[in-house]
């Protein structure tokens, strides 16, 4: 028998806040989270812009012990564990010290690089014939792995402990992996999200490819335009989203607050072939995973009451709107709401997925549509297909019953995943 998930517990580390309280104002609002960068400035990148979680030193000794953040450098890990641990505590559960791991939890938590930082570190003492100066925990911090085992240590978690990776996917991806690992009976909880470091040595290759804004380097706020006639690439961001996914009857159980269900979804790859590149998506891949999404969770296209997109404010958003318009068989004034997390946050790459399905799954609960920044001047081959009401520019007020999240990531590799109210 399938059993049914829900979502007891969420977790954020972002750009424009830190901690549910302050996600959730930041996204009602509309409130950005995109600065200048003096680091990117001075290194001389196109793109000056940039989209970091703001977290004061105080802050991290709540997560890690003095020990653990001597050598410490790895900002991926600190942004996944801190969303993990909040998610899990969000969700009424305690960290115990006990001699017996948890069986029944376990945690999915995807990252695209670890410790970008402390890997050049590395490098530079390696080359200066510093190894011993390194530190017992360089091998931790560096291991792609990392963010998950050191929630699976600091949590207990003796079920699956794991880290997928599938680049601007990787957050949705880790949810469906979770929700099939419940849905199936092998675990009753297990703490699902991703992480992503910050920094120019994971946004350099972006730069390089001229993948990223540049004409708003004085104007922050205004520079991740999703949607947009005067998009012009996407901003780097970083951050964490944790949610915490339970068997409905242990949620049950124990009286658990729940935040909404995950009805399931699909990944796919396009295969690079026909239209599919390596940067680019197969539309054919994209509609079909939308379509079986729907189709493996027994919802109709006409039951999506909200999308949130992967649209990334570059020259791919009208094509992301046309394969939603064919895969729902919906266009105009019927089209679904829909938006943009990154016209706040900017692109938190491996992140993306996790970040955005956070803020989702608060739109459901709360009822409410956050609004798209910086798309007055909404492209035209956009607004051919799509009403402009359905794009808001101010948060709406509206009850939402199913809302659907997609992620479409480097390698032609997509996601989906439904949440329904609960």
């Amino acid at each position: 028998m399938n059993r049914r998930v829900v979502i007891t517990g969420l977790g954020i580390v972002a750009p424009n806040g830190v901690g549910l309280d302050a996600f959730l104002r930041a996204i009602q609002n509309g409130a950005s989270g995109i600065r200048f960068d003096q680091q990117l400035a001075d290194l001389q990148f196109s793109c000056q812009i940039s989209a970091t979680p703001q977290i004061p030193d105080e802050q991290k000794r709540d997560y890690f012990s003095e020990l653990e953040l001597r050598n410490f450098n790895a900002s991926g890990i600190l942004y996944g564990v801190m969303a993990g641990i909040d998610a899990w505590k969000d969700a009424g559960l305690a960290i115990t010290e006990t001699d017996s791991p948890d069986w029944d939890s376990g945690a999915i938590f995807g990252s695209g690089t670890s410790g970008i930082d402390k890997f050049r570190e590395c490098i530079y003492k390696i080359d200066d014939l510093q190894t011993r100066r390194l530190g017992s925990t360089a091998v931790a911090q560096t291991m792609n792995s990392g963010v998950s085992a050191y929630l699976g240590g600091k949590l207990g978690l003796g079920n699956i402990v794991t880290t997928n990776s599938s680049a601007c996917t990787t957050g949705t991806e880790a949810l469906l992996m979770a929700f099939e690992r419940i849905q199936s009976g092998r675990a009753k909880r297990i703490l699902a999200g991703a992480t992503s470091d910050s920094g120019p040595y994971i946004w350099g290759g972006f730069d390089a490819m001229k993948v990223c804004a540049f004409k708003y380097n004085d104007r922050p706020e205004q520079g991740s335009r999703p949607m947009s006639e005067t998009a012009a690439g996407f901003v780097p961001g970083s951050g964490a989203g944790a949610l915490l996914l339970e068997d409905l009857d242990a949620a049950l159980d124990r009286g658990a607050r729940i935040y909404g269900e995950v009805l399931g979804g699909n990944v796919n790859s396009g295969g690079q072939r026909g239209e599919g590149t390596m940067t680019a998506p197969n539309p054919e891949a994209v509609q079909r995973c939308i379509r079986d999404a729907m189709a493996n969770v027994g919802v109709d296209a006409r039951q999506i009451d909200k999308i949130n997109g992967h649209l990334t404010a570059t020259a791919k958003d009208s094509l992301e709107i046309q394969n939603w318009s064919a895969a729902l068989n919906r266009r105009g004034a019927d089209f679904p709401y829909i938006n943009s997390l990154k016209s706040m946050v900017g692109h938190c790459l491996s992140a993306a997925g996790a970040v955005e399905s956070v803020a989702s799954v608060l739109e459901l609960y709360h009822g409410f549509v956050f609004p798209n920044r910086n798309c007055e001047d909404l492209h035209p081959e956009i607004a051919e297909m799509i009403d402009g009401s359905k794009i808001p520019q101010r948060m709406v007020k509206t009850p939402l019953e199913i809302v659907a999240k997609a992620s479409f990531g480097f390698g032609d590799v997509n996601g989906c995943v439904i949440f329904k109210k609960y």
